[in-house]
């Protein structure tokens, strides 16, 4: 499967679209959570591709040490290459485990604790974006946000603009590898962060990403069953709200 032939084109176009977007919001910049993955790391390039100002956010719980060595590697090589982007870092844990003590009482709730972190790191991207005036950037690819819904309501999937939305994950990968990106970033598996356990995203869906892109663009393949079982049980994330109407 080939959809992209020039990446530098590609670069051009969405970091256009992403500048043409905010001015016209009236806004004054761009803001996003950075995790040490590849999709924030390509995500947050293409906003300071724009030239414009970039709130970059390290929003910490629990991190892993290894996922904070990238997130760390990221944040400064934005910085060290981009006058427009300025690197913060923020450590909600104790407030994860505040909300913890307080609401949740059984193991029965790591689902709901995981979930919880995402929606945390939400609030604070909002908080930042409502004090610099910003849009907050998504960085969901293709397969989380239209296939499988892999993300977390009202967590990383509350965002303002979404520019890699259309971008299959191994696009993502070879963006993430035309623009830069550190090799340890681009060659890393793919996890959420949200789990202690460290539980990557096929262990979680059962299915790696070729084989989820091979079944949403030819509906054929091994990928095709989880694929179906997982945008069954998220629509509810992919739909609009459903609203009684008199």
């Amino acid at each position: 499967m080939q959809r992209i032939k020039d990446y530098t084109e590609l670069t051009g176009r969405i970091s256009g679209w992403l500048k043409e977007y905010l001015q016209e919001s009236g806004l004054d910049c761009f803001v996003i959570g950075v995790s040490g993955g590849i999709d924030s790391a390509v995500a947050s390039t293409l906003a300071a591709e724009t030239g414009l100002p970039v709130y970059a956010l390290g929003i910490h719980i629990h991190q892993k040490p290894e996922q904070q060595d990238l997130l760390d590697a990221h944040l400064e090589w934005l910085a060290n290459n981009y006058e427009n982007v300025q690197p913060l870092n923020f450590d909600l844990t104790n407030v994860f485990e505040t909300l913890k003590l307080i609401m949740f009482s059984s193991v029965n709730h790591l689902h709901a604790l995981a979930n919880t972190r995402s929606r945390l790191r939400m609030v604070a991207l909002y908080q930042l974006a409502g004090q610099y005036r910003g849009l907050v950037v998504g960085t969901g690819n293709k397969v989380e946000d239209y296939g499988v819904g892999f993300y977390t309501k009202y967590g990383d999937g509350g965002v303002d603009i979404a520019p890699i939305a259309d971008l299959y994950k191994t696009e993502v990968w070879e963006l993430g590898r035309h623009l830069g990106v550190d090799p340890r970033i681009v060659e890393a598996k793919p996890t959420d962060g949200l789990w202690d356990d460290g539980r990557t995203d096929e262990d979680q869906l059962g299915a790696s990403y070729p084989e989820l892109e091979e079944a949403m663009e030819y509906g054929t393949g091994p990928g095709l069953e989880v694929l179906e079982r997982f945008n069954k049980m998220n629509q509810h994330k992919m739909q609009p709200i459903p609203t009684f109407k008199l």
